[in-house]
């Protein structure tokens, strides 16, 4: 977080990393990428190379299968990646077992339709799906005799589709304008007919009637949702859908800066891709907005070796790997990849979270994106620890810093509510069903504040009321007095992103109430990835409030409002608070000699009563003597019997912290303490009773050596 948040000069949201994925073998017919599999294919005369793209892009030997010579439209491997389908022409496709290396050869009548591809499925009622100008043929493959047997086919008028495995949905564009769309989403759940739609075109003249191309639409799975893209060249947008079970619905409209695009999705995040232009913007679509996250930039190539002259390159500059940045030769792969044909490369897209973080000054905002990250889970977390340490040091206002720890902390509340906690943390509510308190409802079916532990809202409240108690006065950021007032009232209204993602869903998008999203073929799986993101308090407190409280003691009564904020977030997220945050905020109080607040907190337990705190409280006393009172008091109430007798025999009541050892049967207290106290004051009376109290209180008292030597000196003293 070089230069605080919203510094200027970012040069990227957006990169390849360098070196990229070598393919250029000689002799190979063309590439191929089979996105089931996530294989890049490479066929040559007689065999198959491919690379297993998932989970990197490391340059590595290829492996390979050996093939049938011939002609190569497309190649697919089977989900089980025991076949090998290769298009061989517009009206035959070769079905090879991987084992046996037997062929099945199907065949379609040349004069009455032509074959326009085909595509693997885990479909429970077919395995290979062949998409022709005249419809659809779903087979059945047997694998042990290499045979298909047709189960069904869907009879109409085909001009071009398009299919992604992730969304496991196929748009089959029909019309002379090629707007009529029919789809079908081909899952492990079955069949799900869409709707069918058309697509809007808007007219350079009066009478042209445009035909939309099949490079004009994209489709894209973020967060779970289906969208499809679609390129309007004569206005200059491109139109946003998002696919429903019962309806297809336009969501909005991007403003376009080229005439052609392209579409990658990378970490949840749309990417639009201004080929002419030679920048790419990015859109965040989580909260149904289609605003972008930042200007266009450009895409840039990282990595590069230190012996170029640069390290990081620009669009309009050769590289160093021999290609240009957009060139012709590139090829955008749903959803993050780039092949370039031309040289034979293969890069991955990636977001440049740091730079994205820098580029805006609001916090809270950019604090939700990062939460919902997942590409690079230790990024997020320092991100997210910066930019809360970085408004607390540049002293913005309190309720931006307030809603900022909202974010945080109900990300990691979520976490505990999914089951994904880290070990050794305990949320409230945990705590208050071991008590015997009634459990939480599920945070699946229960939203907003109806989830919070009926207990922390009277400890929120509290905090709230008391805060009106601190005199603000003293705050030297008289621009920001009126936010401080309004900080309470306002951190209460503050929505995560991810309470947002409910509200978001729930919120109706087409006419009737039973539409449901089409879901994709993806798992989200979110607990693993939040257990990495999600910041504890306890990591809120080392990592931000620590580092940070050298540096604000000119201004302490700024960090205390801050502790306060903290407080109240941790208390509405149902969370608990680390022990030495409430020493770190007696402190800073008792340096602006602030005691009559220190007591009103430790009274109201806004200030949670702990070992730690009691020590830091009869430390403080030392100045101011009720003070150390209330740290004494905090031993007993809190039951910490050793410790209480300890602090009575510190302070000279010995006679008080013998009765109360007796009371609570305290054993951990070495007698010598007690008879060293008596002998210091010079009383045989008290010396004799406390050797009279050991000796029947802890039987092997009288064999200890302390006996025999205190014996002595009493015998003395007499």
């Amino acid at each position: 977080m070089q230069g605080g948040l919203g510094s200027p000069g970012a040069l990227s949201h957006a990169y390849v990393q360098h070196p990229p994925l070598r393919c250029d073998i000689p002799d190979i017919r063309g590439l191929f990428y089979d996105d089931a599999n996530k294989f890049l294919i490479a066929p040559t005369a007689d065999r198959i190379l491919y690379w297993k793209i998932a989970p990197s892009t490391q340059a590595r030997p290829p492996n390979s299968d050996p093939v049938n010579d011939g002609p190569v439209l497309s190649v697919r491997y089977s989900l089980d990646q025991k076949a090998i389908g290769t298009q061989r022409s517009n009206h035959e496709v070769e079905f090879r077992n991987r084992e046996t290396g037997q062929t099945c050869i199907k065949k379609w009548r040349a004069d009455s339709e032509t074959i326009l591809g085909f595509f693997w499925t885990d479909c429970p009622t077919c395995d290979v799906i062949i998409v022709k100008t005249s419809g659809l043929d779903l087979f059945a493959y047997e694998p042990q005799t290499n045979t298909l047997h047709l189960v069904d086919s869907k009879k109409f008028n085909v001009s071009w589709y398009l299919y992604t495995h992730e969304s496991r949905l196929i748009l089959l564009a029909s019309g002379m304008q090629c707007t009529q769309f029919t789809g079908y989403q081909f899952s492990a759940g079955g069949i799900v007919k869409l709707p069918k739609f058309e697509m809007t075109m808007s007219k350079s003249e009066a009478n042209s009637k445009p035909v939309l191309a099949a490079d004009d639409v994209h489709t894209v799975t973020v967060y779970g949702r289906i969208y499809c893209l679609q390129l309007d060249r004569v206005s200059m947008t491109l139109n946003l859908y998002r696919f429903y079970r019962d309806a297809v619905v336009q969501q909005g409209t991007l403003p376009t800066y080229s005439s052609r695009i392209a579409v990658s999705a990378v970490d949840n995040i749309i990417m639009v891709h201004q080929i002419d232009a030679k920048v790419v913007i990015l859109y965040d679509v989580f909260m149904d907005s289609y605003a972008p996250i930042s200007a266009p930039l450009p895409l840039l190539v990282r990595g590069l070796p230190i012996n170029n002259k640069q390290s990081v390159q620009t669009p309009d500059s050769q590289n160093a790997y021999g290609g240009t940045l957009y060139g012709e030769g590139w090829n955008f792969l749903i959803p993050d990849l780039v092949c370039d044909v031309e040289n034979g490369l293969l890069w991955k897209l990636h977001l440049d979270l740091e730079a994205i973080a820098a580029s805006t000054s609001d916090a809270p905002s950019i604090l939700e994106f990062l939460q919902r990250r997942k590409s690079d889970p230790s990024m997020v977390k320092t991100l997210s620890l910066a930019i809360v340490r970085t408004i607390i040091l540049e002293r913005r206002p309190i309720t931006m810093a307030a809603k900022a720890m909202d974010v945080v902390l109900d990300s990691y509340s979520r976490l505990m509510k999914m089951g994904g906690g880290l070990p050794g943390v305990r949320t409230t509510s945990e705590q208050n069903q071991q008590s015997g308190v009634q459990p939480v409802a599920n945070p699946d079916s229960v939203s907003g504040d109806g989830n919070r532990p009926a207990q922390n809202s009277g400890v929120e409240r509290g905090i709230s009321n008391l805060a009106a108690h601190v005199d603000r006065t003293s705050l030297n950021t008289s621009s920001d007095s009126e936010e401080i007032t309004d900080a309470s009232g306002e951190a209460n209204q503050g929505t995560s992103g991810l309470q947002a993602s409910d509200a978001a869903e729930r919120k109706p998008q087409v006419a009737g109430e039973d539409s449901r999203p089409l879901a994709s073929g993806t798992s989200m799986q979110q607990g693993s990835h939040y257990a990495n993101v999600a910041v504890s308090p306890s990591e809120m407190f080392e990592s931000v409030f620590v580092l940070v409280e050298d540096e604000m003691m000119a201004d302490p009564a700024y960090l205390i409002s801050i502790i306060m904020e903290f407080l109240r977030s941790v208390s509405k997220a149902g969370l608990k608070a680390p022990p030495n945050l409430y020493v770190m905020m007696t402190t800073l109080l008792a340096r602006n000699n602030r005691y009559p607040e220190i007591s009103l907190f430790v009274s109201n337990k806004i200030l949670e009563p702990s070992k730690e705190l009691a020590m830091q409280l009869m430390e403080l006393g030392r100045q101011h003597s009720p003070t150390r009172k209330l740290g004494v008091d905090m031993l007993r109430e809190r039951g910490l019997h050793h410790d209480y007798v300890t602090v009575l025999l510190q302070d000279g009541y010995h006679l008080e912290a013998l009765r109360y050892a007796r009371k609570y049967k305290v054993i951990t207290v070495q007698p010598a303490l007690f008879l060293e106290k008596a002998v210091a004051i010079n009383s045989a009376q008290s010396l004799a009773a406390m050797l009279s109290f050991f000796s029947d209180f802890t039987p092997t008292f009288k064999t200890t050596s302390d006996y025999g030597r205190y014996r002595h000196i009493l015998s003395e003293m007499i």
